[in-house]
């Protein structure tokens, strides 16, 4: 059942991408080009992964998506924190929460489903936090 609505998903995703682009799929290596959709769908996932039955096959699929995520939103991230004063407090926070997004991307997933799922759902929040400074050029 997870299946099909994956599959149903990236079939909506594929349309809406196609009708973005006048019948095109833009590819994901284009320069610049991140997919807010797929990024949102998946954070909609993660942050959903308690509705159901927990597999972990399931919570390992999605951490590696938001790892994938959180790499791509890095760069502007980091861009970003490059434009601010680096004396400020606004760059101080910026800079401590992209270091501990990062250092937690590259932590192991817990082999305990609950704990994977409380780490899995924290990673979702922090590419919400990458995605909405994304989209509102970092504030």
């Amino acid at each position: 059942m997870l299946n099909d609505a994956r599959d149903e998903a990236a079939m909506m995703r594929t349309e809406r991408t196609q009708l973005q682009t006048g019948g095109v799929a833009a590819e994901p290596s284009e320069a610049g080009a991140i997919d807010v959709f797929t990024i949102e769908e998946t954070i909609e996932m993660a942050l959903g992964a308690s509705r159901g039955e927990l597999q972990m096959s399931t919570l390992v699929d999605l951490q590696a998506q938001l790892r994938g995520h959180i790499a791509l939103l890095r760069e502007p991230a980091r861009k970003a924190a490059d434009q601010m004063w680096r004396g400020a407090t606004r760059w101080h926070r910026h800079i401590t929460r992209l270091d501990g997004i990062e250092r937690q991307a590259e932590q192991e997933l817990s082999p305990l489903p609950f704990g994977a799922l409380i780490e899995v759902q924290l990673m979702a929040r922090d590419c919400q936090w990458l995605l909405d400074g994304y989209k509102e050029n970092w504030r």
